[in-house]
C-alpha cells in the first residue's frame, strides 16, 4: 500500500521531472533524479522537521541536477557533432494550444540556449525566472549569498533572452505548416518545400556519432533544401516505414520509423507562417522515451 508521503511526492513528480529536464536537457536523467529525490526526501523526514515538502523536494532535485551537470559537461565537450537535448512528445498531441505552452518552457531552442549556461546560473534562471521561486530561497538551495544569486540570474536572462518565446502563430497554421512541409518531400516539390523555409532557416541533427547526421549546423534556404532532398534520396528515407504527426516539446513534430523502431525525431520551428529551425535527433540513445510514448 502506497503511503501518504508516497501519494504527495507522486503528485509532485511530474513538475520535478519537467526541472530536471530543463537543467539536464535529457528526459531519461531526469526521471532518475526524480526517483532519487523521492529516497532522499523521504529519508529527510525522520531527519529534521520539514516545514515546507515541496521546498525541499525542489531542492533536492536541483542539487542532484547540479552534481550531474557538471560531470555531463565533460562529456559533451567531447561529444561528436552538435548537441541537441532529448526530445519529449508532449502528453496532448491532439491540443496544439496547451504545446505552445509548453514550448515557452521546453522548446529546443530555450534548451540549447540553457546548455550554453554555467550550472549555477542554468538553475539560478530556472528557479527563479521559469518557476518563480523567491531569490531567498534560490539562494538558500544553491548555497549561495542572495545577491549573487541575483547576479547569475541576471547573467543568464542575458543569454537566454527570447530563446524561450515560442511564435505566436495560431495553433493550427503550426500543424498546417508541418503537414504542407511532410506533404512537400512526400510529393518530390523541392518548390513547394523550399516556399515553407525562412531565408535564414538552421538545420540540426543529432547523431552523437552513433548514425549518419551532418557534423554542424545547415544554414539558408536553399542548402537546406539541398540537403533535406539529399535525405530524400537516401537509403535511410527509403528504409521508412511509418510517420508520426506528433508535437515534440510544444513544437510540431514528425517521428520517422524504420523496421527496428523510431529512426529520427524532427521539431519544426515555426515563425510567421515558415519554419525558421529544424531539429533532429538520430541519436539512438535520445529516442527511447519518444520511442516508449510512441509505442
Amino acid at each position: 500500500m502506497i503511503s501518504q508521503r508516497a501519494e504527495r511526492f507522486e503528485e509532485m513528480r511530474p513538475e520535478l521531472v519537467r526541472h530536471a529536464y530543463r537543467m539536464l536537457g535529457e528526459y531519461g536523467e531526469a526521471e532518475d533524479v526524480a526517483q532519487d529525490a523521492y529516497l532522499r526526501w523521504n529519508a529527510a523526514f525522520d531527519a529534521v522537521k520539514v516545514q515546507d515538502e515541496h521546498a525541499l523536494a525542489r531542492t533536492i532535485v536541483t542539487r542532484l541536477c547540479l552534481d550531474r551537470l557538471r560531470s555531463a559537461r565533460a562529456k559533451r565537450e567531447v561529444y561528436f557533432g552538435p548537441w541537441l537535448p532529448e526530445p519529449v512528445i508532449s502528453e496532448r498531441n491532439d491540443d496544439p494550444e496547451a504545446a505552445a505552452t509548453l514550448a515557452d518552457d521546453i522548446s529546443f531552442a530555450l534548451m540549447l540556449a540553457l546548455e550554453r549556461l554555467a550550472p549555477l546560473e542554468r538553475a539560478a534562471f530556472l528557479l527563479h525566472d521559469v518557476l518563480e521561486v523567491p531569490f531567498a530561497e534560490v539562494a538558500q538551495t544553491l548555497g549561495r549569498a542572495e545577491a549573487a544569486v541575483r547576479k547569475l540570474a541576471t547573467r543568464a536572462r542575458e543569454h537566454v533572452r527570447d530563446a524561450g518565446r515560442h511564435s505566436r502563430t495560431d495553433p493550427k497554421e503550426l500543424l498546417r505548416v508541418r503537414d504542407a512541409f511532410l506533404a512537400a518531400i512526400q510529393n518530390d516539390d523541392p518548390a513547394a518545400l523550399e516556399q515553407l523555409l525562412t531565408e535564414d532557416i538552421v538545420f540540426t541533427s543529432d547523431g552523437g556519432g552513433k548514425v549518419p547526421a551532418a557534423t554542424g549546423p545547415v544554414i539558408g534556404r536553399e542548402r537546406v533544401t539541398k540537403f533535406l532532398w539529399g535525405l530524400k534520396e537516401s537509403q535511410g528515407w527509403r528504409s521508412v516505414v511509418r510517420i508520426d504527426l506528433v508535437m515534440l516539446n510544444g513544437m510540431p513534430g514528425i517521428l520517422t520509423f524504420n523496421a527496428a523502431g523510431v529512426q529520427d525525431a524532427a521539431a519544426l520551428e515555426i515563425v510567421d507562417g515558415r519554419i525558421a529551425a529544424m531539429y533532429v535527433v538520430r541519436n539512438p540513445e535520445k529516442l527511447r522515451a519518444v520511442t516508449k510514448t510512441s509505442g
